[in-house]
């Protein structure tokens, strides 16, 4: 091999620069470990993990300020559930190190206003809701953030745009004022209510033509099927009329308040939503799907009721980690059943009904309809003991209200169903039903135990069907699919070539 002169004497310091960048590589790695990983189940309290953490990512500033700033930013927007521990963590950078509060906040701000530039909703509206949390650790002021949100509700008054753009901006609004309503309200109580006022007179005014189309029942007993931005504007005025307390939100950050109410706060700049372009697609709207109120659970937690934020919040958490696993039913089912409140709710119909609503979602459902049914099969591996039985309770009042059932959602729920059957050897309680056999044949109920039992048959064989139904229901059963040989009927002529009907002719 042929060497330039010098390559020998460059060798230890190219050598040298890979082990700076090797050892750079890890400390960058440890850091987003422990940004990451913080909150999770550990033998110390959450408190001392932050402080831990503060003084780790205070040492490291000088060198991997970049890299701390872009965890974050992802943290907030990719872990939306865990956003207080992480604006707490930003509440105690901020007091120790006033610059980096203010590069963090400029940098969220970046974020926030490129989502609502290219269309990404979720990233936007996580965005806005950690900065709004930041107010609560005195990082931002109150004043710069009301100043935000009346710019975003300003949009509900743009004109020769589609509603859904309106719709969404006050959604955002909406979802975010949980995690800072109560100190809005004991700071800027009269702002706080001329930017509540201002969203009352564009839900009263806006036009609701969709929500007939995107109901699953025609009938509203026993449970209402409101649109989502009157159900979750009932759940403000709920929280409202509480004093903005609610019960569901984790505040870590109020374990140092001593510490963040000394830190000098920053203010937001002046952000003006980006104008609409054609190009522009917005989530569409949707119904609120209720199956459970606190009558259908047992003795335990109580349900949330319909109009508290809880219910909201609860809701909101447990769609998005079907969001985040739906590829991986064992993972998702896992991560459902970790739920982190869930000795203060009951949380087996909770699940139940977020997935059912996820499956009736109009007109289509997020996923396949195929992944929500094998997520059902492992939560009741999981939970042997609780699942099944709710299962089975809703199963139960979908059947008992199915008359009044969207045909999209009645086509959904049969393929639910007769999959679900087939996963654990089509037992099924069918004396409970007996009473749709007194019923006309084309009625929902007995024509939705005829369409199982069809799609049951594709996924087993005639006789399983045949021995598993009750005689009663034999009028129900599919016809077996028994070959039909058309010559062996009576009075069969078979068919003749050209040649043959020549022949024939002539001798006739």
């Amino acid at each position: 091999m042929i060497r330039r002169r010098g390559d020998d004497e460059d060798m230890p310091e190219r050598g040298r620069k890979r082990r700076r960048m090797s050892e750079s590589q890890e400390v960058e790695d440890r850091l987003e470990s422990l940004i990451i990983r913080v909150g999770e189940k550990s033998t110390s309290s959450l408190e001392s993990n932050l402080e831990g953490l503060v003084s780790v990512l205070e040492a490291d500033l000088g060198a991997f300020r970049a890299r701390i700033l872009r965890i974050l930013s992802d943290c907030a927007i990719r872990m939306p559930e865990k956003c207080t521990i992480y604006t707490t963590l930003v509440g105690l950078l901020n007091a120790k190190n006033y610059n980096f509060g203010g590069e963090l906040v400029d940098f969220i701000v970046k974020t926030f206003k490129s989502s609502l530039k290219i269309c990404r909703w979720d990233a936007a509206r996580y965005s806005l809701r950690f900065l709004a949390d930041l107010v609560n650790c005195h990082v931002i002021s109150a004043t710069s953030l009301l100043q935000l949100l009346d710019n975003m509700v300003d949009v509900s008054n743009e004109d020769t745009v589609p509603q859904v753009r309106r719709d969404w901006y006050v959604f955002a609004v909406l979802s975010t004022l949980p995690w800072v309503g109560r100190d809005l309200y004991e700071k800027k109580e009269t702002a706080l209510e001329t930017l509540l006022v201002k969203i009352e007179v564009f839900l009263n005014k806006r036009t609701k033509k969709h929500h007939n189309s995107l109901r699953v029942w025609s009938v509203d007993a026993p449970h209402p099927q409101e649109e989502y931005l009157d159900c979750l504007w009932a759940q403000i005025r709920k929280l409202r009329q509480d004093n903005w307390a609610e019960k569901h939100i984790p505040r870590p950050y109020l374990a140092f308040d001593s510490i963040l109410c000394e830190a000098l706060q920053h203010n937001l700049p002046v952000i003006h939503p980006p104008s609409h372009q054609e190009s522009n697609t917005y989530p569409m709207p949707w119904v609120v799907y209720r199956m459970f109120d606190y009558t259908d659970c047992p003795d335990g937690p109580i349900l949330p009721g319909a109009h508290s934020i809880e219910r909201f919040l609860i809701e909101e958490h447990l769609h998005h980690i079907i969001e985040t696993y739906h590829t991986e039913r064992k993972d998702c089912a896992a991560h459902l059943l970790n739920f982190p409140y869930k000795s203060k709710i009951p949380l087996e119909y909770c699940i139940v009904e977020v997935i059912f609503a996820e499956l009736f979602h109009m007109p289509t459902p997020r996923y396949l309809e195929i992944c929500y049914g094998s997520i059902l099969i492992e939560l009741c591996k999981l939970q042997p003991a609780t699942m099944p039985q709710v299962l089975a309770q809703a199963t139960e009042i979908l059947f008992m209200r199915i008359d009044s059932m969207n045909t999209s959602c009645f086509d959904r729920f049969v393929n639910w169903f007769s999959y679900h059957l087939s996963n654990f050897q089509f037992r099924w309680s069918w004396d409970d039903w007996d009473s749709c056999l007194l019923l006309e044949p084309e009625h929902p109920r007995p024509k939705f135990i005829q369409e199982v039992l069809h799609k049951c048959l594709r996924l087993s064989y005639h006789q399983m069907i045949k021995e598993m139904m009750p005689e009663t229901y034999a009028r129900l059963l599919p016809a077996a699919p028994e070959p039909i040989y058309k010559y062996s009927a009576e009075g069969a002529v078979p068919d003749l070539n050209e040649s043959e009907k020549i022949r024939c002719l002539d001798n006739f």
